[in-house]
């Protein structure tokens, strides 16, 4: 009998995804993160948003205490533990006491059981272990003081899982080149003559975690059945389905706009949610023309040599706002590199346009960075919008491949100056590119360092071929944790989901934080750790 064949009927993955396992590298992560992003993805699973998924991860020092775990395991008081760095959590999985730490590989199988056999997906599990140790010339043994495996005598792997609605959740752990003295602080799954090895004990020599990855990957997807997915399906996913609007509700507004010469992002960049905004009488105003001077290779603006700005521009988007009868507007632009000031004086003719026809109307400006020009900031600065945004876009390592005329650490400059003039300060960044786990936490950090609070995460979705392709599409449920995360971070305003860009019902945001001040609390230091209650 195939794979296929013996699925639940309503699994909505039956079909061509029936083989297909996302493998998902979370990095080096702290505990109870991955936890909760465990939690949320077993949901998805179980609910049919997602497919099988295989997450692989380092573990920040942490002692995890399963079902079977008793106090007197512990070596060492909990105060005692957090001097020394290291996490304690009481889990629901199997087994006693284990400790995880940088240098061991944790594997966690979020997969729907097809073979309703705990002690098949177990063994089945250890076998992908075993396969990985004979791969580099070391034997296993299976079994010797219960579920592991052990190399010449030490154990090298533990194993602890849970099951809801026969989807899997947490896993195994493969001490590859793991310090070993963190075992001391515990009794290793409540036997006191377990002796713990590791691969580079064993071998005499540091090992290449990323390779010991891939075979485990590799292993696993032969034990179970699966094809490892590396690359996006052919079909967008069903979360990133626009629901239709009356074609009334957006040819109005697109109506006006054109009668004023106005462009909007909503048509120029190809928004999928151009149809959402419109029919709420709401759009983000595009300035000094629609032709961009630099390359973005993700974006569908058009490049070319622009026409000069519209004097008339500034009043035609007052009267727009008016009309509208905006709560709050936001001012974009195409990057304008052959003006002197990058276009700031329209912005701030703009600005001031809408303000004094629309005094309720809150402004968000979006701003290019101006090619750093202090002068060109200062004056937007100077007239104090609501709220100063400039899209990031991507992390460090895929800046340039995306950006290439541009500058991620301009572009953290640019936020910062905005900053410091006690502006609230916004950023955005598209995910679906290529990015690590790792990438995008180091990315949250650089912007909340240089003085970010409200921040935008959303899908990438290429505009064309010719465009930078999607390397991954990520579910809800990731886009929920980034939003935990940047919180944890310090960030006061977050919105993350699949179908957000940087200006997708911004009035929300600035809303939920009516009443806080525009000074140097939106800048102050946040010291938090990511935390998730223990269970």
């Amino acid at each position: 009998m195939s794979l296929a064949q013996t699925l639940p009927h309503d699994d909505p993955f039956q079909s061509e995804c029936a083989l297909s396992l996302e493998i998902l590298n979370l990095g080096r992560i702290e505990y109870g993160e991955a936890l909760d992003f465990q939690k949320s993805r077993v949901d998805s699973r179980i609910n049919g948003v997602t497919g099988d998924s295989l997450l692989l991860l380092e573990h920040e020092p942490v002692i995890t205490m399963g079902r079977g775990g008793l106090t007197e395991h512990l070596h060492a008081s909990e105060e005692c533990l957090r001097q020394q760095g290291v996490g304690l959590f009481w889990v629901e999985r199997g087994g006693m006491a284990t400790f995880h730490g940088p240098g061991q590989l944790v594997a966690y199988p979020i997969i729907l059981l097809r073979e309703k056999d705990l002690h098949l997906y177990m063994e089945k599990l250890l076998a992908a272990v075993a396969t990985v140790l004979r791969g580099y010339g070391l034997e296993p043994q299976l079994g010797v003081h219960g579920p592991g495996v052990w190399v010449n005598g030490g154990k090298i792997a533990s194993v602890g899982m849970a099951v809801r609605k026969w989807v899997t959740f947490h896993g195994v752990a493969l001490n590859v080149n793991t310090d070993l003295n963190g075992f001391g602080l515990i009794t290793p799954c409540g036997n006191p003559t377990e002796r713990i090895t590791s691969m580079r004990q064993e071998l005499g020599h540091e090992v290449d975690f990323a390779e010991v990855s891939q075979r485990f990957v590799c292993a696993f997807a032969d034990e179970f059945g699966f094809m490892p997915r590396h690359e996006p399906p052919e079909r967008r996913p069903d979360w990133l389905t626009v629901r239709l609007h009356p074609e009334k509700s957006v040819s109005s507004v697109e109506d006006m706009l054109s009668g004023l010469r106005l462009h909007t992002v909503c048509q120029e960049a190809m928004c999928p949610n151009k149809g959402e905004c419109f029919s709420r009488g709401t759009s983000t105003f595009i300035i000094l023309g629609d032709v961009c001077t630099r390359g973005c290779r993700y974006c569908a603006v058009s490049k070319g040599s622009p026409e000069p700005p519209d004097a008339a521009e500034p009043d035609n988007v007052a009267h727009a706002v008016q009309r509208m009868n905006l709560r709050h507007a936001v001012i974009t632009s195409v990057t304008r590199d052959d003006l002197p000031d990058g276009g700031a004086g329209h912005f701030v003719a703009v600005m001031n346009a809408v303000r004094a026809a629309s005094p309720h109307t809150s402004v968000e400006v979006l701003v290019p960075d101006f090619q750093g020009d202090a002068a060109a900031l200062d004056a937007v600065c100077a007239v104090r919008p609501d709220v100063f945004n400039h899209n990031l876009e991507a992390v460090r390592r895929i800046f340039a491949q995306v950006r290439p005329r541009a500058s991620y650490d301009l572009s953290l400059k640019v936020l910062d100056h905005a900053a410091a003039k006690g502006l609230r300060v916004k950023s955005g960044i598209m995910l679906g590119l290529g990015e690590t786990w790792d990438e995008i936490r180091q990315a949250l950090e650089d912007l909340h360092a240089h003085g970010c609070r409200f921040l935008t995460l959303g899908q990438y979705l290429a505009p064309s071929t010719a465009h930078v392709p999607v390397a991954r599409y990520l579910a809800p449920d990731e886009f929920d944790h980034w939003k935990r995360v940047a919180l944890s971070i310090g960030f006061t305003g977050v919105a993350s989901a699949p179908l957000v860009r940087s200006s997708y019902r911004a009035e929300a945001m600035l809303e939920e934080q009516a009443g806080m001040p525009e000074n140097h609390q939106f800048n102050a230091p946040v010291v938090s750790r990511y935390a998730a209650a223990s269970n």
